[in-house]
């Protein structure tokens, strides 16, 4: 009986500190993973509440808006103008299919433009309504942490509000970094290159990563002169080396001028554009210069270090495998973490968020899973990729490494005329069969890619893609017909220390 008593009483305390806070949980941050993170933390029962600058396509530390980077500012209206940039080589290639076109192909590019911003300003609706629909309480303004548990909120007037909340879910994301040299204010970033009034007839573009090569395949695209500088010998660090290759190469074939191992290390107005002067002493004349040199996390107004929170040298929250903060009962951190920043893809945050809402309110015990996680560059055409490279496989690998290639010419191009080679690799562990990783480069990688990474992630072997039956014609079945080995790399086994 007196343990029953000491129980209830337990019980009822709990329930009186828990209906002290306003909220179960205080999301700062609306963008793909704050959103999703708070609609199902309310489908569980929580009492939600979340935060948002107002929306403007072109962020800044006072202006964002519901929907975050990927829908306003990144990969949607990103990918809708690679659309835009990908029909201008199909129309060009559908004249030998028998299309009669004009010899003049005219691009309206502000109509591309207002579509685009009509897109995003309905996908910013739909995800308010999202919002709403699970019950969440959306507040516009400014959100920082002021205390373990508290937040305060500085509404569009100047007001300011503060919040108790049980659990705090910092999801702010990133926001583009802009290399120091001078006349770096001449430049843009992603951010307003997704915005420009008028389309540049002459572009250069710094930087290695996916968002340089992509908007150099959709300036080329519709139609500029683009120059590419990038620090090393290739663009796209981290990817398969040979992979990397292809998309150089088709980069070239498609007209962007490349300069590997090139810094910019100067920017000046003058009267014919911006002069952009290279470290080889060499000067360009460009109408725009986007700088697409990396992301920094967005943390520098949460007021985190006040409050206690651990951050790394950059500026992300230093998390355990759950995504907690050192202050694990109180701030969680969800796409803004050292980890992500590893990571470096866009569909993290939907992943953490949903692991964040089913271990503080689903009752079960959710970590994010970091391997074999796909991913994509849309390029023109795209490169999507699955799983360790071959130089990671190597790296990791206690057997030897088997890797499997295909090049080959898609069906549409014998057509066409269009002289681009597609190109696909498996890399295998040769002791146990197990595929490690696969890539593409070539037209709807991205489509293929995901059914892929489906198999990955259940561990298939290659003798399972071999007795795939392939669907032809099309250049999937490709994944499954590479039968030669296109070489093997000898690993020396690992030594293994005793316990």
């Amino acid at each position: 009986m007196a343990r029953k008593i000491l129980v209830d009483e337990e019980m009822d305390q709990t329930n009186k500190e828990e209906a002290h806070y306003d909220f179960d949980l205080f999301v700062i941050g609306a963008g793909s993973g704050g959103v999703r993170a708070a609609r199902f933390s309310a489908n569980f029962g929580a009492k939600v509440g979340i935060c948002e600058l107002p929306f403007h396509p072109i962020s800044s530390e006072v202006i964002g808006g519901v929907g975050g980077t990927c829908v306003i500012r990144g990969c949607v209206p990103k990918k809708i103008l690679v659309y835009g940039a990908t029909f201008g080589g199909e129309l060009e290639d559908a004249r030998n299919y028998g299309w009669e076109l004009n010899e003049k192909l005219d691009f309206n590019w502000k109509k591309l433009l207002h579509k685009k911003t009509d897109e995003i300003i309905r996908l910013n609706g739909i995800y308010k309504r999202l919002l709403s629909n699970a019950g969440v309480k959306l507040f516009e303004g400014e959100g920082k942490i002021v205390g373990p548990n508290e937040v305060e909120l500085t509404q569009l007037d100047g007001t300011k509000l503060s919040y108790s909340a049980k659990h705090i879910l910092i999801a702010t994301g990133s926001r583009a970094h802009r290399p120091l040299i001078p006349g770096q204010e001449l430049g843009i970033t992603s951010d307003e290159a997704l915005s420009l009034e008028d389309l540049p007839k002459r572009a250069v573009v710094f930087g290695g990563g996916y968002i340089a090569v992509e908007f150099a395949s959709i300036w080329r695209g519709l139609g500029a002169d683009v120059n590419l500088f990038f620090r090393r010998e290739l663009p796209l660090r981290g990817f398969d080396d040979e992979m990397r290759a292809v998309v150089a190469r088709n980069l070239e074939a498609r007209g962007v001028n490349l300069h590997a191992q090139t810094n910019l290390t100067e920017l000046v107005k003058t009267d014919n554009g911006i002069k952009v002067i290279t470290d080889h002493g060499e000067e360009f004349i460009a109408d725009v210069v986007l700088f697409a040199t990396g992301r920094l996390p967005n943390s520098k107004r949460l007021n985190l270090e006040a409050v206690g929170v651990e951050l790394d040298n950059t500026g992300a929250v230093k998390v355990d495998e759950y995504s907690r903060t050192n202050i694990p009962k109180a701030i969680t951190c969800d796409h803004l973490n050292n980890q992500f920043f590893l990571m470096k893809l866009h569909v993290l945050p939907f992943f953490l968020g949903k692991c964040f809402q089913k271990t503080v309110f689903g009752g079960e015990s959710s970590k994010a899973d970091y391997s074999n996680i796909p991913c994509a560059v849309f390029s023109i055409p795209p490169l999507s990729v699955v799983g360790l490279s071959e130089e990671q496989a190597i790296e990791q690998a206690n057997s030897d490494v088997l890797v499997f290639t295909s090049t080959f010419n898609p069906m549409k191009n014998t057509i066409s005329g269009r002289q681009e080679k597609t190109v696909m690799k498996l890399v295998v562990d040769q002791e146990t069969d197990k595929v490690l990783g696969a890539s593409m480069c070539g037209p709807d990688s991205p489509e293929i890619m995901q059914g892929i990474a489906v198999a990955l992630k259940c561990g298939a072997t290659k003798a399972q893609f071999d007795c795939t039956v392939g669907i032809h014609p099309s250049a999937a079945e490709e994944f499954v017909t590479m039968r030669s080995v296109s070489r093997r790399i000898t690993v020396s086994r690992k030594s293994k220390t005793n316990p």
